[in-house]
């Protein structure tokens, strides 16, 4: 099945392309504040912008971990690490992430205790969530969640059986990590301890 190759021999080409086999490339990770209306899905053909586009100044070929919808914003992670993006993205590793939302109308007590509690939606019952009220007016409610799952869409989902519009949602934190004061559509590499910390929250230790 298949055929073996040997690198340091043989030359790998597709349609014409010459392929170069990545040995010992030094594991690069990235804290992007993605801005609403870029996609996390790279080379989509159909998509207008993506967030790779943003990322092109670093030179390295870089993937997103997990997944912020179209029209979310926050912070997003960008590496080149395989096995750190599974483990940061995987709900069995449990690493929390931190959003703020703006949802309309006025939610009510009884509306964010469901989200809090845990919300029946058509892939089961959400786990409890951590939620805090930081604004309210006579015409939307703005709050923190914190989750530890990673269901597509879920904080949408969750508003929405609960009668709640989401109007604005943007990632906060992952895990020890925190966006800061960095601007819409700017990254910027992260430290040695942020990456440590990051790997110690999904229960690896290094």
């Amino acid at each position: 099945m298949g055929d073996r190759i040997d690198p340091k021999k043989d030359l790998i080409s597709i349609n014409g392309e010459t392929v170069r086999l990545e040995r010992n490339v030094r594991k690069r990770y990235f804290l992007l504040n993605k801005p609403r209306g870029f996609v996390t899905t790279l080379g989509d053909r159909h998509a207008k912008k993506d967030v790779g586009m943003l990322m092109k100044g670093t030179g390295v070929r870089l993937f997103p971990v997990g997944r912020l919808d179209k029209d979310s914003e926050g912070l997003l992670l960008m590496t080149n690490d395989g096995d750190f993006a599974n483990d940061i993205a995987h709900p069995s590793r449990g690493v929390s992430k931190g959003y703020r939302v703006s949802v309309r109308p006025t939610a009510a007590e009884e509306q964010l205790f469901k989200l809090a509690s845990g919300v029946s939606l058509d892939d089961g019952l959400t786990a409890p969530a951590a939620v805090r009220v930081t604004g309210d007016d006579a015409e939307k409610t703005v709050f923190e969640i914190t989750l530890k799952e990673g269901r597509n869409r879920e904080i949408r989902r969750m508003c929405e059986a609960v009668g709640l519009e989401v109007i604005r949602l943007k990632r906060t934190s992952i895990g020890p990590l925190r966006l800061g004061s960095l601007r819409s559509g700017q990254y910027r590499e992260l430290t040695g301890q942020e990456v440590t910390a990051l790997k110690n929250a999904c229960g690896k230790r290094t």
